[in-house]
């Protein structure tokens, strides 16, 4: 439900207000009011920040909240979010402004964290509540939260409890009074019947969210209600949209990975893995019978992992195996079921040319002292020779679509600070758009030539494991101190954390890997980040390692929220596009290029001309052309969302709201 407000005093009572698509943050310094912003902005919602710890901030008065435009009154902001119910002092004049503005006008305010009492409508804990920690509690989307703004959840969901040490979230928990609507609660600690922690206070002419427990924009509690709370900050109409996916890259496909050896704690065949030079050694590889599971396992579970193929690897492994290869057999058999994905013909590293007489490598030199680079030519052969092959097998591989070896072309640091030079030029030559970055080291999206980055998210699950016991032991080296027999780089690191003590080679990975990589998955998604994650061929093989992390994450996030919002599943080149959008529409935004409002039951959006434009609307959701209308956008989440143009001979987007 849509509200428009009340006429401001002394206009004409029948000129609707102008209420501007703008959010007004009062930010105290506080991670609530620090994770709503976040969300805000991962959104695609403008806001104006208010930073009550500068003496020199603007004060709230009248002419800051509202004037008018063209006779017409204006609100300047859409909704308000507080660190608390009265960050200004009850009865001081800007909370009065404040609160007159929100009457005025019927704008909502999301109180983002504050104790339960009588002022935000709730009785105090010691009157049949309770405050206490909240890890581990599980809590429910109450009947009116799910047939409201909350309804894209499917019920219950519990707080994280990732460390029994260590007090997570804090939280009040009390009954409603009179005006209070619950929309998330949970049975009363060592009480009876249940009690609030985020619910609606309608009073005096005014609505406010009121969140009773202490959060952070990492915590999966918080991820999970951001939504919620920004439509209902927005009344379900704002710029901005946010939409669930998940992506799994299987890097090295045709190709053997290399495997870790327990003994010398490295992996023979690196050039810094002493006395092992990898003869002897059997790599890892999947077989036929793991390609039938990988067909079979997408169909049971409505999933489409993308298949980073080196072709090139494939064949050679053909040639030295007596011409046949069953694994590659299965899969082009299979083709149709998966989403490929160009990674160069035979995997070579197409940066400078490493020298590895010393460790760490370092870049070769030619005889003037220029960095020694692969060449253009060299590049766009590996490009084009296994793009050619996918081409004359039948595969559907997009040529737009690239995954070098090792993100290499790319800038390697500290070895290779810069691209190779030759790299754009090739990517140019072969029509690659979308080229894969390291999310860990490169988070950004950035131009290569004419194309765009693609950043994705490393899983922790080794290249270089086939079995849970191989994978135990080299994490327990990568993540041991050096007194319980690790490397000690955990130690040495100060964003690192070395383990309590090392996993065990039998349970270590089912228990204490695939849980935690699961919920680092799931948080990427929950967060609206559109990235893909990537793992590797031999994480489909042997153990078959990688299924239970791709289970988890997807059964979590089934039992978590309702069939109207779906876990998406984008490939390569639409995820490239979906973060060259965004990062087009924060510049339009940063450079206060967009103008939004809503009159009544009409939007006007204008933006700088070929931007895209995202918006969330209402189910009935109109786009105004200039002869008639056509519905808006697509469903997600109860609501309807596009990126969006104006319709033709439109110099603005207009929208007509049901």
């Amino acid at each position: 439900m849509i509200t428009a407000g009340a006429v401001a005093p002394g206009a004409a009572t029948a000129e609707e207000p102008r209420i501007d698509l703008k959010v007004l943050v009062v930010d105290n310094g506080d991670s609530p009011v620090r994770a709503v912003t976040a969300r805000l902005k991962s959104t695609g919602v403008p806001y104006t920040t208010i930073d009550l710890n500068d003496a020199d901030r603007p004060e709230i008065t009248e002419s800051f909240l509202s004037d008018t435009v063209n006779g017409r009154p204006r609100a300047k902001y859409q909704g308000v979010v507080l660190p608390n119910e009265s960050p200004f002092g009850a009865g001081s004049a800007e909370q009065t402004a404040l609160e007159t503005y929100e009457r005025t006008y019927g704008i909502p305010q999301v109180d983002a964290y504050t104790w339960a009492h009588p002022e935000v409508g709730l009785d105090y804990t010691s009157e049949g509540g309770w405050a206490g920690t909240l890890d581990g509690r599980e809590a429910s989307v109450t009947a009116a939260g799910k047939a409201g703004w909350f309804g894209y959840l499917d019920g219950a969901f519990r707080f994280e409890d990732n460390s029994a040490s260590v007090q997570e979230s804090y939280g009040y928990v009390a009954r409603p009074r009179a005006g209070f609507t619950s929309y998330v609660d949970i049975p009363v600690p060592g009480g009876t019947g249940r009690g609030s922690l985020v619910g609606e206070y309608a009073h005096d002419g005014r609505r406010e969210l009121v969140v009773t427990f202490a959060y952070n924009g990492n915590q999966q509690q918080f991820r999970l209600l951001a939504r919620g709370i920004v439509e209902w900050l927005t009344q379900g109409v704002h710029l901005g949209q946010a939409r669930n996916s998940f992506a799994v890259h299987i890097d090295d496909v045709f190709a053997p990975d290399s495997r870790w050896d327990t003994e010398r704690d490295c992996t023979p065949g690196d050039f810094d893995c002493a006395g092992g030079d990898g003869e002897g050694t059997t790599p890892i590889r999947m077989a036929a019978d793991d390609a039938a599971y990988a067909a079979q396992w997408q169909r049971e579970h409505g999933f489409t992992m993308d298949m980073v193929y080196n072709a090139g690897s494939g064949e050679e492994w053909k040639t030295e195996h007596g011409g046949a290869d069953a694994l590659t057999d299965r899969l082009l058999a299979d083709k149709a079921q998966y989403r490929w994905v160009n990674h160069t013909y035979t995997h070579p590293f197409l940066g400078c040319e490493q020298d590895t007489s010393s460790v760490p490598w370092s870049c070769a030199k030619n005889a003037d002292g220029s960095t020694k680079y692969m060449s253009r030519a060299e590049i766009a052969a590996q490009i084009r020779d296994n793009h050619d092959w996918a081409v004359n097998k039948g595969l559907p591989v997009d040529r737009a679509e690239l995954v070098t070896g090792e993100h290499s072309g790319l800038k390697t640091l500290p070895q290779q600070p810069a691209d190779n030079p030759n790299l754009a030029g090739a990517l140019a030559d072969t029509g690659v758009k979308w080229i894969a970055s390291d999310n860990s080291r490169e988070p950004e999206q950035r131009a290569i030539g004419n194309a765009l980055t693609v950043p994705r998210h490393p899983m922790n699950v080794y290249y270089n494991v086939g079995t849970a016991a191989e994978m135990a032991d080299e994490y327990n080296w990568v993540y041991t101190s050096r007194a319980d027999g690790g490397s000690g780089v955990c130690e040495d690191n100060p964003t690192s954390t070395c383990l309590d003590e090392p996993l065990d080679p039998t349970t270590g990975y089912a228990e204490h890997i695939v849980p935690q990589e699961a919920r680092t998955a799931l948080g990427h998604v929950l967060a609206g980040d559109p990235r893909p994650h990537y793992a590797h061929q031999s994480n489909l093989a042997e153990d078959r390692l990688l299924y239970p992390v791709m289970e988890k994450v997807l059964d979590d996030y089934r039992a978590l929220f309702a069939d109207n919002t779906p876990l998406e599943n984008p490939r390569h080149s639409a995820i490239g596009t979906e973060v060259q959008r965004r990062a087009a529409w924060q510049t339009a935004l940063a450079n206060g290029r967009v103008t939004a409002y809503r009159i009544g039951t009409t939007v006007t959006v204008t933006a700088p001309s070929g931007t895209r434009i995202p918006v969330t609307a209402p189910e009935g959701t109109q786009k105004q052309l200039l002869l008639g209308t056509s519905a808006f956008g697509t469903p997600y989440a109860g609501s309807r969302s596009a990126w969006t143009t104006p319709a033709a001979l439109q110099s603005a987007l207009t929208l007509k709201l049901p």
